[in-house]
Formats: structure tokens, C-alpha cells, sequence
């Protein structure tokens, strides 16, 4: 079951670049009084892969709460990463684990911090299919959260449950910037070439490149919306964005690249989409949903991004979810679930 939580008002007005979002106000807007600001341990199916992470910062600050990230060691933590982090050794005291996934990682923890409350938030998209160690984490499971029904549908088949999952919006859909397409400008969005220690590549790369090649070649001024492990010497002949993908395509007049967890964000600050798929793609079917068309060769790359379109509005607020206001909602939610403060329960690192 898909709970928003909130009226099918989701992504009104502002959507397509009128405004920067909608803030949702309401119960779930205000974390309940506390002895004591949670403490939150977070485990996500890229071990090393702050970047799901460091969205939640500020309004964790705001509030003083404690978000540390768990990895398996230091060595793949960039120097001067804003995200705090632990190994399961030093993890500091917890009043709550959230997995964000249901991968070998964010299950060991789980299996390590057993006396923990436990919550599951989908901060990436998953497959639409029970992943292995799902049923490790079922019975555990306190909360279920989400950015969109769309997500939420997904994500509960990916834990291979009927569980309500509360859609809360995504965080990075907080501070939309307005929409100033650049005429010719094309944000090519890439996903990873290569799988690493952190997480799984998707296939589409050569396509995208040579869509890229296309469109620079038709006189298209190219703009790279690298993911945080991608290859950057792939895509050094054209100019890199030194801003998120989701700020950087309020500059594009289209967005084509690879469908991943970005594409319904860049379609809520209005920027049409054209997807690069692959025979070995497998992604759930709400990010092609947003897709203005999907080409399969590079020759179709030019036409497709010259007639791009936004989908219908009720494809974006399925995909999209509330935009505005979703950090908050998410750790409110998370708040629900969290071991009360006064409560002196030990901890337990053991295995």
C-alpha cells in the first residue's frame, strides 16, 4: 500500500520551473517533542556512496540530529566528505538503522545492529524485484518510505512486501532551482561505466557517447551531468557541470543520458527527458515514464531531443512525488520510529 500522506496536490503550480517548490505543511512537517534530538545510523547499498546522504544534512542540523553514515572502512571516503561516518566498530550510540536498500551491505548491518528499530528508505531506485537478503530485514522493518508512489510501488516489491510505504518526496527536490533554458544547451546525464567496490555500473554508455557525438556534431552546445562514480575522462572533451545534475539542467533546454534515480527531478524543474536504453538495462518502469521518447541508436538522438516533452502532469506526480518540504517529512517520519530518548537500551555491535 502507497501512502502519501498528502492531497494529489503534489507538484502543482511550480513544477515546471515556475517556482523553486511547494512546501507541504501538516502533521508530518514537524518532528515530535524529544527528550533527546535521535540519533540515526544509515546503511545504503553503495557502501562508500555519501552522496544519498548529504542532502539530509542541513535539516538534520536544523534540528540536532546525529546522521551517521556506516562504511565498511575509511579508505573510500573522500578527504573533507561533509558526511559523517563510522565502521560498525566505532559507530557511535544509535537510537535508530536505516537501510536504504537491501543489499549485502545495509544487510549486515542490520544483522549487526539487531537491537536497533529499523526503517527502510528508498534514496536511489531499486528494481522492481525481491532482492535476496529482502527477508532478512521484513519482519524487522518499522517504516517504509519513499519519493513518489511510483518509487514506493517498486520499492515494495523490492523488499517483496504489502507494506504501507510512506511517500515523503525527495530531498533533493527541496531547493529546485527556476528554469532558465540556455538556447542549444543539451545536459547529457550519464550513469557508471564501470562497477567498483561502491556499487553496480549501468549499461548505455557507448550509446550515450555517441548521442553526445550527434548532437555536438548538429551544432548542440553539450553540458555533462556526471554521477558521483562515473569515469570523468569519458566526458572530458565536452563541459563538465560543476553543479548537480538537478541544478544544472534548469540550464538545458532537453536532458538525455542513461534512466536513473535523477530523471523524475530533472523533469520537476521542467526539463524534458530523452532516455538512452540497452538490451541489458533493466530499471523500473517510472523512469522511463518521464521520458519524452527512448532511442535505442545513436542516429535517433538529434530528432529525439529536438521535439522532447514533458510527460502528462499525473505521470510526473507519480514519478516525482511532493516536491518541496521532503526532507523534513522524512525525518519525521523516521522520528516515529526511532528508539524514544529516554530509553537506556544498550547497543549492540555484536554479530
Amino acid at each position: 500500500m502507497i501512502d502519501g500522506g498528502f492531497s494529489r496536490r503534489a507538484l502543482l503550480g511550480g513544477l515546471l520551473g515556475t517556482t523553486a517548490g511547494i512546501a507541504l505543511a501538516g502533521p508530518a512537517a514537524a518532528a515530535p517533542a524529544r527528550h533527546r534530538a535521535p540519533r540515526v545510523l544509515v546503511a545504503t547499498n553503495e557502501p562508500w556512496g555519501t552522496y544519498h546522504v548529504r542532502p539530509l544534512l542541513a535539516e538534520a542540523e536544523r534540528r540536532g540530529w546525529r546522521l551517521t553514515q556506516l562504511v565498511p572502512d575509511y579508505a573510500g571516503i573522500t578527504p573533507g566528505d561533509p558526511v559523517p561516518v563510522a565502521t560498525p566498530a566505532d559507530a557511535p550510540r544509535a537510537d535508530l538503522l536505516v537501510v536504504t536498500g537491501a543489499g549485502d551491505w545495509p544487510a549486515d548491518c542490520a544483522a549487526r545492529f539487531r537491537h536497533l528499530p529499523l526503517a527502510a528508505s528508498a534514496l536511489a531506485y531499486q528494481r522492481p524485484v525481491e532482492a535476496p537478503r529482502a527477508r532478512e530485514l521484513r519482519s524487522r522493518l518499522r517504516l517504509l518510505t519513499s519519493s513518489s508512489a511510483a518509487e514506493g510501488r517498486a520499492f515494495a516489491q523490492y523488499l517483496g512486501t504489502h507494506r504501507r510505504v510512506r511517500v515523503v518526496g525527495s530531498p533533493q527536490t527541496d531547493s529546485l532551482p527556476p528554469r532558465r533554458p540556455e538556447a542549444g544547451l543539451v545536459l547529457v546525464l550519464t550513469s557508471v561505466t564501470h562497477p567498483d567496490a561502491t556499487g553496480e555500473a549501468a549499461p548505455g554508455t557507448e550509446l550515450l557517447l555517441a548521442s553526445a557525438e550527434r548532437l555536438a556534431a548538429a551544432g548542440r552546445r553539450i553540458l555533462v551531468g556526471l554521477h558521483p562514480r562515473e569515469d570523468r575522462s569519458l566526458w572530458e572533451r565536452y563541459e563538465i557541470s560543476a553543479d548537480a545534475s538537478v541544478i544544472a539542467s534548469a540550464r538545458a533546454e532537453a536532458a538525455i543520458g542513461i534512466p536513473g534515480t535523477v530523471f523524475p527531478l530533472v523533469a520537476a524543474v521542467g526539463t524534458p527527458l530523452v532516455g538512452c536504453t540497452d538490451p541489458e538495462l533493466a530499471v523500473p518502469d517510472y523512469l522511463l515514464s518521464v521520458c519524452s521518447s527512448t532511442i535505442a541508436s545513436a542516429d535517433e538522438a538529434v530528432a529525439a531531443v529536438g521535439s522532447a516533452r514533458l510527460p502528462d502532469r499525473a505521470t510526473l506526480t507519480d514519478a516525482v512525488g511532493p516536491v518541496g518540504g521532503s526532507t523534513a517529512r522524512l525525518l519525521s517520519a523516521w522520528s516515529t520510529v526511532a528508539r524514544p530518548a529516554n530509553r537506556r537500551e544498550p547497543v549492540s555491535v555484536g554479530g
